[in-house]
């Protein structure tokens, strides 16, 4: 990837570290690995083409000077039975209608959810029983892009992706061109729960990972033509 100039640098836009703390959740908050997810009434809680309901991974309150989608209530979902890397499904240079449930080879639609929901303010009553229910932090970051233009690498929303391999961009199936929101750096792993069945390709028994462990950066849509309308790029 070619170095740029000084001139050329781009912007140091808004961005926040995300943290996982340690300490189990006993109660619903909006930032938590695992817990109790804030649905729209609107959504109910995701299921993979498997029949199986999908873990919550993470969810979080985007904080306000994030552009496009400050306010809004992040959540991603992924299926514990199926760990895999996504693909993106083209149509005239645009995601295909519906991209968040069209099919992802050999399955026949994809073991994930990325929602983003306004004004939700109740959380489910039941917990998420895979992961375990740990309070995330966020906190201001200055994430000025190196010579080559990539941001820092790790567990954040907004400011500038650290692209392991070149740039991706997409066009919305409604037009607008994706905005990047988030990032979860690679091989991070989500402890779950004592006994629970083994996710395939995962690294140990007692944690999930997201996509293979794959560097995750999550576009989504700025003008919200959809709750789902965010598509998971993955790297490493």
């Amino acid at each position: 990837m070619a170095e740029i100039s000084a001139r050329d640098m781009p912007t140091v836009l808004p961005a926040h570290t995300v943290e996982v703390g340690t300490e189990p959740l006993e109660r619903p908050v909006r930032n938590s690995v695992g817990g109790w997810p804030f649905l729209d009434d609107a959504d109910s809680w995701p299921e993979c083409f498997c029949g199986e309901r999908m873990a919550l991974f993470f969810q979080l309150d985007i904080p306000v000077d994030i552009e496009h989608f400050g306010g809004d209530h992040l959540m991603v979902f992924h299926c514990r039975s199926h760990n895999d890397a996504s693909e993106a499904e083209l149509a005239d240079g645009r995601l295909v209608p519906r991209y968040w449930d069209a099919p992802q080879p050999p399955y026949p639609r994809p073991f994930w959810r990325v929602l983003l929901q306004r004004n939700v303010a109740v959380p489910s009553t039941e917990a998420e029983p895979s992961v375990r229910a740990l309070p995330l932090t966020l906190s201001p970051l200055v994430d000025t892009p190196d010579s080559r233009g990539l941001g820092a690498q790790a567990f954040k929303v907004g400011g500038t992706p650290s692209w392991a391999q070149d740039p991706e961009s997409y066009t919305c199936a409604c037009g607008s061109d994706l905005v990047y929101l988030c990032q979860v750096p690679e091989s991070m792993e989500f402890a779950v729960h004592p006994g629970l069945p083994e996710q395939p390709y995962s690294v140990g028994a007692d944690t999930y990972n997201l996509f293979l462990a794959n560097e995750v950066y999550l576009l989504a849509c700025p003008d919200h033509c959809d709750p789902a309308a965010v598509w998971p790029a993955n790297q490493n």
